[in-house]
């Protein structure tokens, strides 16, 4: 983007700076002439990366055949193409404009908490109108609505909170092992505290089920812990089925809604969910802010983690940060204004896994029919994902959640689903999002497909043996489902 100046980009969305177009003029290597330092080809630009001493091959600089070519090339993005929404989402233009109106001497930048003021009392009043724009979109009531710092942290009030509560020193707690980080750390935290962990494995598919949440419950279970759609595969968890049988037996149930909330209708009332969390930044809202829902008559079962100055009914002390609530508020009631984005991103996924199709041994990871659009783990036989990342610069993918991204074992996800460790690492994770285009899409399809088929023929790959389709996902010889 450039320093000024304001414009539409191909989405409709209002951005400043028409100094840098969004897109880039097609360079010299594009029409066929010579590489020019500004317009560098990919290729150009992985080989001037190369630390001095280092071979080239070491990253390999595929040759690509760009999309540009012909007698009318396209805009060349001038940024990578960004296909990691499940990381986090750019904030939404009504969400900013709403933000810059708290912020500044002119503004709404008073403490929500001094009330014996207009300044105060504006920016409470902002808060408010927020907390009630979220309850809204879950269908919770505002009082409800506990504003955290995001939704790691709504995770730890949460379950530690829960487990903590009533001066309990012990019980049993049932989570599974695909679960966030936060949800993990968590329950090992209580482990050595005196609480025992139960973590269901998923089936072949990913999945964790009612049974398998009712087979494992005990009398002194005090809380259920499970995402309700996987950041890396996708693949959505029946909270609806859990949320009977955990109310049938008076457990408590504690829902990770971070991936859910701008992707799939939410209603807490008839998932039967006791406690919720929500991030800003996964719902094109900001970062550093989170919401914990907390069902009515249950605040009092909660120890706070943090102590100060009582703000949020006692259980999360600390100055409010107006212009992060309200700008989550404000995202809030964009994801109810566009219903639609559902179905668009559904539409981009199967132009994307149609063009992925022309490539032998691609193959999907976790259950096709229960998967939320727009969240894909993707493998490559005989390319691994860490290759991939590194030969296409102008794609913005991950190797799975991006908590755990700067690792370098396979993803513990894809463990779990009993994902082969030379499969896992051949697996990216790809998520679409409300700005993503079709020219994003083909872009990146035709970019992967010749990535693809440079690195096997660096390797000296053929994936015959899953060149055909699978007769169903999972099968025995092969977990993840041909495309």
């Amino acid at each position: 983007m450039g320093q000024s100046g304001a414009g539409v980009d191909p989405t409709g969305s209002v951005v400043e700076n028409q100094k840098t177009p969004w897109y880039r003029e097609p360079g010299p290597e594009q029409l066929g002439g010579s590489v020019a330092s500004d317009h560098a080809s990919p290729a150009a630009r992985r080989t001037s990366r190369v630390a001095p001493g280092c071979s080239v091959t070491q990253i390999p600089a595929l040759s690509l055949t760009r999309p540009t070519q012909g007698p009318n090339p396209a805009p060349v993005p001038c940024r990578p193409v960004y296909l990691d929404y499940a990381a986090t989402t750019p904030v939404d233009p009504r969400v900013i404009a709403a933000m810059n109106e708290c912020l500044g001497k002119d503004g709404a930048f008073g403490n929500p908490g001094s009330r014996t003021h207009d300044f105060g009392r504006d920016a409470n009043d902002r808060v408010e109108r927020a907390r009630k724009s979220v309850a809204t979109l879950i269908g919770a009531e505002p009082s409800e609505i506990v504003w955290t710092s995001g939704a790691t942290e709504a995770t730890n009030l949460a379950i530690k909170g829960i487990a903590l509560g009533d001066g309990r020193t012990g019980g049993h707690i049932v989570t599974s092992a695909l679960e966030h980080k936060a949800t993990l750390d968590c329950c090992r935290y209580l482990e050595q505290h005196g609480f025992e962990v139960t973590r269901l494995q998923p089936d072949r598919d990913g999945l964790i089920s009612a049974r398998h949440v009712a087979e494992v419950l005990r009398q002194d279970t005090v809380l259920v812990s499970l995402m309700h759609v996987n950041n890396e595969v996708g693949t959505i968890t029946d909270i609806d089925a859990v949320g009977t049988v955990l109310r049938a037996r008076g457990i408590l149930f504690h829902v990770d809604l971070a991936q859910s909330i701008a992707r799939l209708p939410v209603s807490v009332a008839r998932m039967q969910v006791d406690i919720a969390s929500i991030s800003g930044h996964k719902m094109y809202g900001p970062k550093g802010v989170g919401v914990l829902y907390i069902r009515r008559g249950l605040r009092d079962r909660i120890e706070p983690q943090i102590h100060g100055g009582g703000q949020e009914m006692g259980l999360r002390a600390g100055t409010l940060p107006t212009h992060q609530v309200v700008g989550m508020g404000v995202a809030a009631d964009v994801i109810r204004d566009r219903p639609e984005d559902g179905d668009r991103i559904a539409d981009l996924e199967r132009r994307l896994l149609d063009a992925l199709e022309q490539i032998h041994g691609v193959f999907l990871n976790g259950d096709q029919a229960r998967r939320v659009p727009g969240i894909m783990s993707v493998g490559f036989i005989g390319a691994s994902s860490e290759s991939v990342l590194l030969a296409l610069p102008e794609l913005a993918l991950s190797q799975g959640s991006a908590c755990t991204s700067h690792r370098v074992e396979p993803s513990y996800v894809l463990r779990s689903l009993g994902v082969p460790d030379d499969r896992a690492r051949c697996s990216v994770r790809m998520s679409l999002g409300r700005y993503t285009t079709e020219h994003e899409v083909d872009y990146a399809a035709q970019h992967l497909a010749e990535c693809v088929g440079g690195l096997r023929a660096l390797a000296s790959v053929t994936p015959t043996q899953s060149s055909r389709p699978a007769e169903r996902h999972g099968s025995p010889d092969q977990v993840g489902m041909v495309i």
